[in-house]
């Protein structure tokens, strides 16, 4: 997995019209499982409802900070941040732009959307 970049466009992973608590415990759960083996990927890219998990009260805040300690390199959409105005509540990670992101996958060998 250190050459694959996890892409987050969703208010957690997936989506669920009966639950919204749903996807963040399915999302909640894979960055536990993730956090706890030892293939890490290189990169988790997070854009449109995504960078909701970024900031300071996320559900997943936690995961996500101990993934980043390990070296897994988090980057927000800075776009998609000023549209929500989320921006100053970012914790975690970098606020990149579009080129990060398109950068991160073309180094990457695998891209895998939750």
């Amino acid at each position: 997995m250190k050459d694959t970049v996890i892409l987050v466009t969703h208010e957690g992973m997936g989506y669920s019209k009966d639950s919204a608590k749903l996807p963040l415990t399915l999302l909640g759960k894979y960055l536990d499982l993730l956090h706890a083996g030892n293939n890490l990927p290189n990169a988790i890219c997070f854009y449109t409802d995504g960078v909701k998990m970024v900031i300071d009260g996320s559900p997943v805040f936690a995961q996500l900070k101990a993934l980043e300690a390990k070296g897994v390199r988090l980057i927000a959409c800075s776009t998609c941040l000023d549209a929500y105005g989320l921006t100053k509540r970012v914790q975690i990670g970098i606020i990149g732009g579009m080129p990060d992101i398109i950068e991160a996958q073309i180094k990457a060998s695998k891209v895998i959307t939750l």
